[in-house]
């Protein structure tokens, strides 16, 4: 019996499968048991072919494949080569330490990638199961990105039989290289772009919105931003993404993981992801479901980056009420009878809404025409417990002639560079925006003044303690951004600003 290792992903993880062979006496046959997917029941006929194509004919044997662990239900067309190598090589002895082989077959036995391989080699690295792995030459540029993972590139079923018999010295690619500038601090790597295809410099008049959008990138503080239509908020709230910090690797690693499971094409450069979800999305397509298979939703695709909801209170009330946990608990678990995923959602909130029904509400030259039941009836849509986890809040004027630009994308992001480094350089591991009630108390160190404004604010206006904490957060990133230790009386009176009335 042979023995080769692949694997499978359960849910958002990855279980090693090991791919053993058989040939015995009785009826030529060829069976692939172990609970395995359409594509790789259908991998009998790729192997055929593609054996038959190097001049390899089958033996007049039973030949039984099984993907073990057998009660795992298993996936993916790169099961194609380690089929394909242990039926070929039944006769030949293997290395004792078996490897792991991913690749799918084309009939004239050339290897091809899949979608899945990044997230597969990912989510096995991270766990710590795999060193060493045979992939395709064409998938390489990307898997070589991953660190600390041996990668062998072959290009057909015919190199790879040549390396495992000895008569090939194996490829083996260098480490990947990401585009863009790095940042270095404390021994580790940050990467990110000076790219800017959508300006602030574009945005005329709004310094206040400025301020808080720049606030809120610095620390990955949620945002709302309400006023009449036109008046900028969906311009502020696409320029957001430019500006953001620096990428750690595993960050940019799992952006990149999370878009090819959510069938999205990879963008492996330095820029945090940005979701749009339209208002009329159902409850899964944001957080993630399925009857069977479990898939990830908005939430997650947006992990590390950007979640925007345009009109805000026109989201399904089931939508907005479930969006609660992932601002809290900045996860989310998808729960199915046949599976469960659980994954991260550290994104930056940002929500756009008007005052009104029709929008009216704040403008100096249009009335409104909504009455004060259909007013209290739009807000009543966002419950007190939801806006309570959005840290800045900003109610946009309409513009003026007079308005004119001012801070460049450039300027800002230069500003959030230099945010980012204190925090790191003070050894805090998330943002601001992302502290729990620890990270709070370790981090947000108040000077005396600023404790006292801060209790005079709790008792005057009757905050809760999750508004109190956030007020603390946001005063850590505008004393962050001013280049201060602690934080003082006015980085906790600009936060108390930008606090929802």
């Amino acid at each position: 019996m042979k023995r080769l290792l692949c694997a499978t992903l359960d849910g958002l993880e990855a279980r090693a499968v090991d791919v053993e062979t058989a040939l015995h006496k009785g009826l030529p046959s060829f069976t692939i048991v172990g609970l395995g997917s359409t594509a790789i029941q259908e991998s009998k006929e790729r192997v055929k072919a593609a054996l038959a194509a190097l001049g390899f004919s089958f033996p007049p044997l039973k030949v039984t494949v099984n993907l073990s662990p057998s009660d795992l239900q298993k996936s993916g067309s790169h099961f194609d080569l380690p089929i394909a190598l242990s039926i070929a090589l039944h006769d030949h002895p293997l290395p004792e330490q078996p490897r792991y082989f991913f690749g799918e077959l084309g009939l004239d036995g050339r290897l091809k990638a899949t979608r899945t391989l990044f997230p597969l080699l990912l989510a096995l690295k991270n766990a710590d199961l795999i060193e060493e792995a045979v992939v395709p030459n064409e998938a390489i540029d990307n898997l070589s990105l991953i660190p600390g993972l041996r990668l062998i590139g072959v290009e057909s079923l015919q190199e790879a039989l040549a390396f495992l018999k000895g008569e090939l010295k194996p490829h083996i690619a260098p480490p990947g290289e990401i585009p863009g500038e790095t940042l270095n601090i404390k021994k580790e790597r940050y990467y990110y772009l000076r790219d800017y295809p959508l300006d602030f410099a574009e945005v005329n008049g709004q310094e206040q919105a400025k301020r808080a959008a720049l606030i809120a990138a610095a620390g990955m503080h949620n945002l709302l931003l309400e006023g009449s239509p036109g008046v900028g908020k969906s311009m502020i709230a696409k320029r957001l993404r430019y500006i953001l910090p620096p990428l750690s690797l595993p960050e940019l690693l799992q952006s990149v993981r999370y878009a090819l499971l959510g069938d999205e094409a990879p963008d492996f450069r330095p820029v945090r992801p940005f979701r749009a979800p339209h208002h009329s999305a159902s409850k899964p397509s944001i957080f993630g479901g399925g009857t069977t298979r479990a898939r990830i939703g908005e939430a997650a695709l947006a992990n590390n980056g950007i979640l925007f909801f345009d009109e805000f209170p026109h989201f399904q009330k089931s939508v907005l009420e479930a969006l609660r946990e992932p601002l809290q608990d900045h996860r989310v678990l998808i729960s199915r009878v046949n599976a469960k995923v659980n994954y991260e959602t550290r994104f930056l909130f940002v929500a756009a809404q008007n005052p009104c029904p029709c929008g009216n509400l704040l403008s100096d030259t249009r009335p409104c025409r909504c009455t004060e039941a259909e007013i209290q009836r739009y807000r009543n849509r966002l419950s007190d417990p939801l806006l309570e986890r959005i840290e800045l809040y900003v109610q946009m004027r309409e513009p003026r002639p007079d308005d004119r630009p001012s801070l460049t994308s450039a300027q800002l992001h230069e500003k959030v560079i230099e945010a980012f480094r204190r925090r790191v350089e003070r050894g805090q591991p998330q943002p601001n925006g992302k502290l729990d009630e620890k990270g709070v108390n370790r981090w947000c160190i108040l000077s005396p003044e600023a404790e006292t404004v801060l209790a005079q604010a709790v008792a005057r206006f009757a905050l809760s303690a999750r508004v109190s904490a956030n007020i603390k957060k946001v005063a850590r990133t505008v004393a962050d951004l001013e280049g201060s230790q602690t934080v003082e009386k006015p980085h906790i009176l600009e936060a108390l600003s930008f606090r929802r009335r």
